[in-house]
């Protein structure tokens, strides 16, 4: 498996599609929530797996901070440490691009995920498309 930063525009419609499956077609979150006005700044990410795309996710700097956002696989993928396969490739990203801390709102459902991944959790739970989530954030080192 590897993720790799997406730099065609066939490549981005994929994701798009991973990410209507994923989130608002299997979480219910509404379109419109989901393909948001961040797009064209975020950069985004296709997780492969032998050699077909089987997740997605982005990142963006808010206010300084790298923020990881829309991390997703397709059901069938979701072993074998697919998710930490394309957090990595963020996190590489990021330190490539001077971050040295992410936050992201992870899902309470993934938050062990994100835990042994080296996030902590900073905020109560709130609501986000309806689903339940939390602050989480990383330091990164920067070589």
């Amino acid at each position: 498996m590897e993720a790799k930063v997406i730099t065609t525009e066939e490549q981005q419609k994929v994701a798009f599609d991973i990410r209507v499956r994923v989130f608002v077609e299997e979480q219910n979150v509404p379109l419109e929530e989901e393909l948001d006005e961040f797009e064209a700044e975020s950069t985004h990410f296709l997780l492969y797996k032998d050699g077909v795309p089987v997740g997605a996710g982005r990142f963006r700097i808010v206010d300084g901070v790298g923020k990881v956002e829309r991390i997703c696989v397709l059901p069938a993928h979701r072993s074998g440490g697919s998710g930490g396969v394309i957090m990595r490739a963020i996190e590489e990203y990021a330190v490539e691009q001077g971050m040295n801390k992410l936050k992201l709102h992870g899902q309470t459902h993934a938050e062990g995920f994100y835990h042994k991944l080296g996030y902590e959790t900073v905020s109560d739970v709130f609501l986000e498309a309806g689903i339940p989530h939390v602050i989480m954030t990383k330091k990164l080192v920067v070589m």
